[in-house]
């Protein structure tokens, strides 16, 4: 019955500066977040229309919404903002605000109980459809790929990720785009399969590699290429590494992605266990050799209990 739901928790997506936690969701939110809208017009509406809808239907229960931006929040000023006159930061709120906050929280978590140490330094790679990676330090994100929008960093399934942006102007003027066309382009008909051909989806990609189809190869090479960029540039913010972790689908489940990634960092203390990462469970795991300076985890995320518990505490009283 619809009378057994005592409260009910949203994921939502961008909260720019303004929330750095959990909320419970009221007007004053929602007229927010509408405002954030333009920072994330493929995911604000729909969140909002979620809460909407709930608040509709059930009006004396209490909405909790659970924002992907409000981990990002301890990045200090100099990780978060862009080279750009200061007014586009103090006058347009132009600056990065990073993304999979849950996600990048629960498992940087789980990886400091899996160390056993507070004091910890975790590369979080969450690989899916959309992917990021986070430096945490002490619990705490202290730079991560996304950006202003989900659009910057990891080459991702249809998004095209970091781009020098002299191409932007480029594309425009040959291809007549307007910008929200362009924006279009970058976010659905770029990353891996735009490079590829072939799909959006790694499984058929590292399907078509396997019979020798060119492009396949290099969608994956690229992938991998700046993912290790970035646990490169990362260990350097972090002065070392602790752990590095592999999460969401493609960082669970791919164990040619999560080979190819780590090969090259032994000079980090980095070494893979080849027979360790080709086994699939759903537990926390280490992949590394015994002798690893760094570990390497396998974490699934389960940004659901992020929401679940942080619903529950903003509404148990």
């Amino acid at each position: 019955s619809i009378d057994e739901i005592q409260a009910i928790g949203h994921r939502a997506v961008h909260g720019g500066e303004e929330f750095a936690g959990s909320v419970i969701v009221t007007e004053k939110v929602i007229e927010t977040m509408k405002n954030l809208i333009p920072l994330a017009p493929l995911h604000n509406p729909a969140n909002i229309m979620g809460m909407e809808i709930c608040q509709e239907l059930m009006p004396n229960v209490p909405n909790v919404a659970v924002f992907d931006t409000a981990f990002h929040q301890t990045m200090p000023d100099y990780a978060y903002m862009y080279p750009l006159p200061y007014e586009q930061y103090s006058r347009n709120g132009v600056r990065k605000y990073g993304f999979h906050g849950t996600s990048h929280y629960y498992v940087s978590n789980e990886a400091s109980k899996m160390l056993n140490k507070d004091n910890s330094k975790v590369i979080v790679c969450h690989l899916g459809n959309g992917s990021s990676i986070c430096a945490v330090q002490d619990g705490k994100s202290v730079d991560t790929s996304m950006g202003l929008s989900p659009l910057e960093g990891l080459v991702m399934g249809t998004r095209s990720g970091d781009l020098d942006p002299a191409v932007l102007a480029y594309l425009m003027e040959k291809k007549e785009m307007s910008a929200e066309q362009l924006v279009n382009y970058l976010n659905k008909s770029s990353g891996l399969l735009g490079i590829s051909g072939i799909s959006s989806d790694l499984r058929e990609i590292i399907e078509a590699s396997t019979n020798g189809d060119e492009k396949a190869l290099l969608a994956i090479d690229m992938k991998c290429n700046r993912i290790k960029k970035y646990i490169c540039s990362y260990a350097g913010i972090l002065g070392g590494v602790d752990a590095i972790c592999f999460t969401a689908g493609i960082g669970e489940n791919a164990d040619l992605i999560r080979e190819k990634v780590c090969t090259g960092l032994e000079f980090m203390g980095v070494s893979l266990d080849k027979n360790k990462n080709k086994v699939r469970n759903s537990d926390n795991r280490e992949i590394n050799t015994g002798d690893s300076k760094t570990k390497i985890f396998i974490i699934p995320t389960n940004e659901e209990l992020v929401i679940a518990k942080d619903t529950y505490e903003l509404t148990k009283a």
